[in-house]
């Protein structure tokens, strides 16, 4: 099965698959920079520290910022929401981009692994190091490219939630 490694939003031509890469989405009714922002402004329990997380100068630093969050912090039942969250952003940032949901569609039925060389349980739960970890945002983002492949073909077999499905056909 061929795959394809991303990491760097800079990279091309599969640098726009990162959270990192700068492209706005509207996500609950706010727009972030970036998929890293909306996804890491879920995660404090207070919106002080949301504020604070978010007004980090670039999206490495917001991830860095929310990272280093005591568990006193960070919302209840997190754990048991992230990777739906994550999910729901991904549907939005790659239905609400026509150039971004082309890119994702063009990977085929290719395996797609967040490639991280630093090895911490971040890197190893989002992506993989050395060939190891679970590579959530690669699994994640398969899932939405075969939604979307669903919705291009016939609308009422997707999964995609109604909020997405209307900017596909605003498109």
């Amino acid at each position: 099965m061929e795959e394809i490694r991303f990491y760097r939003a800079n990279e091309k031509p599969y640098g726009a698959l990162s959270n990192l890469y700068k492209r706005e989405v509207l996500f609950e009714g706010v727009v972030y920079p970036t998929s890293e922002h909306a996804y890491q402004a879920g995660k404090p329990r207070k919106d002080a520290v949301r504020d604070w997380i978010m007004s980090a100068p670039s999206p490495a630093l917001v991830a860095m910022a929310a990272h280093g969050l005591y568990w006193w912090d960070i919302r209840p039942g997190w754990s048991k929401v992230k990777f739906e969250r994550m999910r729901a952003i991904l549907v939005a940032k790659f239905t609400q981009h026509d150039d971004l949901k082309a890119l994702l569609l063009s990977t085929g039925d290719a395996r797609l692994v967040e490639s991280a060389t630093t090895d911490n349980e971040i890197n190893r739960t989002w992506g993989e190091v050395n060939g190891k970890g679970k590579n959530m945002l690669g699994v994640l983002l398969m899932e939405v490219r075969n939604e979307l492949r669903l919705a291009t073909v016939n609308p009422e077999m997707a999964g995609i939630e109604p909020k997405a499905e209307a900017l596909l056909s605003n498109n």
